[in-house]
C-alpha cells in the first residue's frame, strides 16, 4: 500500500514561552498565528500563568529538565524550522532554552518580553543581563517595543530617530536583525523600525484606537518565526507580520473588562467566508428576480443589494451587483453576477454602520415611498433618516464622504444602527431608501414582504 502523506512539507514552527490562561497572549497567541500563516506550532512551554485581560495573578515556572526535554521532543520527530521565544522567566529558563537552541541550529525569533499589558514583570531583574548576553547574540530577529529597547539599549526613546539609533546599538549585541516597535509611541501612525545589514525598513499603520491589544508582541513575533519557517526573507517576515498584527488590532474580541485580545485569526476567518458571503448575494439577486411586482420597488437608477465579509475595512470586501439590477416590465434583472467591489454606494452604508454596530453586513436599496416607509414599521423595524440638503458642503465636495456623514446622521437620531435609513433627495439626487442588516437574503425577502403588500 503506498500513502500519500500530503503534510510531508507543512512548515513547523516553535514556540517557546509562557501560558495565559486567559488566551490571549502567550503561546495560545502563538498557535492561533502559526495556523493563521499556514504553519503547524509547536510547544515548549517555559511558565504558567494566571491571567485574565486585568492582571497577572500567579507564576508557576516549568522545571529547567522539562523545558529542554520538550524542545528535543519536538526536534527528534516533528522538527523546528524556526522558533520563537516569549516569556522567559528566569535565568536558568534562559540559559537551558539558548543551550538547546544552539544545539539543534534553531533560527530564532526572540521576544523580550518584560512587562505584561497589564503591568506584571514577567522577566526577573536579575535575568536582564542573561537575556543579552547569552541569548541577543543567537537571534535572527528580536522585536522589542520602544520600552523594552529602551531597557536593552540603555537610551531613552521618545521619537522615530531614537528607535532607529536604539535599533543600531541593539543589534551591536549580535542578533541578525532587531525590529523596533512603535505602539508605545505617539503620533497617528505606529511606525515599526527594522535594521538589518546595516539597513533600515520602516512599516507604518493607522494607530487604532483600541483596548484589545493584549498578545500583540506575541502575534508579532509568532508571524515571523511562522514567515521564517516558510523560508520568506527577513524583510518579507516582518510586513507579513506587521499587516497581521495591524488587522488583528482593527478587530480586537471584545472579551474582558481590561486589556482584550487581539485576533489574529481575522484573516482566516475573512477568507473563509468570502464564497459563502458571494452566494448569500447571489441567492438574494435570484429572489429579487423572482418577483413579480417590482416596478414600484426599484427606483430609477436601479437596485442593488450587498454583504461584506465579518471583519470589512474597504470596498473590495463587499459584495455587490456590477451595474444593478434594473426594471424590466413588472420584474427586474441583474446586469451580471455579484462581484466584491462592484457597488461603492452600498458598500460605504454598510462600511460606515459598521463602526457603530459589527453585526450589520448587509444594504439593499430601494424607491423611496412613504407607504413603504408605513410597512417597514408595522414589521418592527427601526427608521430613521438624513436631510441632504443639510450636507456641509465640504462633505459634498469630497468624492465618497456623502454617504457616511448621512448615515452618521441617521444613527444620531435613532441612538443605535437603525434597520432602514431613508433621504428625500437633492438636487441631481433621487429620494432613496436602504435597508440595512445582517444578512442579504434576509432584506430580499423583506422587499418580497412590501411587493406583496403592494399588489
Amino acid at each position: 500500500m503506498v500513502w500519500l502523506d500530503i503534510f510531508s512539507k507543512i512548515p513547523v514552527a516553535m514556540t517557546i514561552a509562557g501560558s495565559d490562561s486567559g488566551g490571549g497572549a502567550g503561546i495560545q497567541a502563538d498557535l492561533k498565528t502559526f495556523m493563521a500563516l499556514g504553519v503547524y506550532g509547536t510547544v515548549a512551554l517555559t511558565s504558567i500563568t494566571a491571567q485574565n485581560t486585568k492582571a497577572v495573578t500567579a507564576i508557576q515556572d516549568v522545571s529547567i529538565d522539562v523545558v529542554k526535554a520538550q524542545i528535543d521532543a519536538v526536534v527528534e520527530d516533528i522538527g523546528v524550522d524556526a522558533a520563537k521565544t516569549g516569556m522567559l522567566h528566569t535565568t536558568e529558563i534562559i540559559e537551558a532554552v539558548a543551550e538547546k537552541v544552539r544545539e539543534h541550529q534553531i533560527p530564532l525569533v526572540v521576544d523580550p518580553v518584560m512587562i505584561a499589558k497589564s503591568g506584571a514583570p514577567l522577566l526577573r531583574p536579575d535575568a536582564k543581563d542573561t537575556l543579552i548576553k547569552v541569548l541577543l547574540p543567537m537571534a535572527k530577529i528580536i522585536t522589542p517595543n520602544a520600552r523594552e529597547a529602551e531597557v536593552l539599549a540603555g537610551i531613552k526613546i521618545e521619537n522615530l530617530e531614537d528607535a532607529r539609533k536604539a535599533a543600531r546599538l541593539i543589534a551591536d549585541m549580535g542578533p541578525t536583525a532587531v525590529i523596533v516597535k512603535g505602539g508605545h509611541l505617539k503620533g497617528a501612525e505606529s511606525v515599526d523600525v527594522l535594521y538589518h545589514d546595516g539597513k533600515y525598513l520602516e512599516l507604518s499603520a493607522p494607530r487604532i484606537q483600541s483596548r484589545h491589544t493584549h498578545g500583540t508582541g506575541c502575534s508579532f513575533s509568532a508571524a515571523i518565526a511562522a514567515e521564517l519557517a516558510k523560508g520568506s526573507s527577513v524583510e518579507k517576515a516582518f510586513k507579513v507580520a506587521k499587516e497581521l498584527v495591524t488587522y488583528a488590532i482593527r478587530f480586537g474580541i471584545p472579551v474582558g473588562s481590561g486589556h482584550g485580545p487581539l485576533n489574529p485569526m481575522a484573516r482566516l476567518y475573512n477568507d473563509s467566508e468570502r464564497y459563502y458571503t458571494w452566494k448569500r448575494v447571489k441567492e438574494a439577486v435570484e429572489l429579487l428576480e423572482s418577483l413579480n411586482n417590482a416596478e414600484k420597488i426599484v427606483p430609477e437608477v436601479g437596485i442593488n443589494v450587498a454583504m461584506s465579509l465579518p471583519y470589512a475595512i474597504d470596498l473590495m470586501d463587499v459584495v455587490a451587483v456590477p451595474g444593478r439590477l434594473r426594471r424590466v416590465g413588472n420584474r427586474m434583472k441583474a446586469s451580471s453576477p455579484p462581484e466584491f467591489g462592484a457597488s461603492s454606494h452600498l458598500a460605504r452604508y454598510i462600511l460606515t454602520a459598521r463602526r457603530y454596530d459589527a453585526r450589520v453586513r448587509a444594504a439593499l436599496n430601494i424607491a423611496f415611498n412613504e407607504n413603504f416607509l408605513v410597512e417597514l414599521e408595522k414589521i418592527g423595524l427601526m427608521i430613521s433618516h438624513y436631510d441632504r440638503r443639510e450636507e456641509p458642503l465640504e462633505i459634498k465636495e469630497r468624492e465618497g464622504a456623502s454617504v457616511p456623514w448621512g448615515v452618521e446622521q441617521a444613527v444620531r437620531r435613532a441612538g443605535r444602527v437603525p434597520d432602514v435609513i431613508y433621504h428625500k433627495g437633492d438636487w441631481g439626487k433621487e429620494p432613496m431608501i436602504v435597508l440595512l442588516g445582517k444578512d442579504a437574503v434576509e432584506l430580499a425577502k423583506i422587499v418580497k414582504k412590501l411587493t406583496e403588500v403592494i399588489k
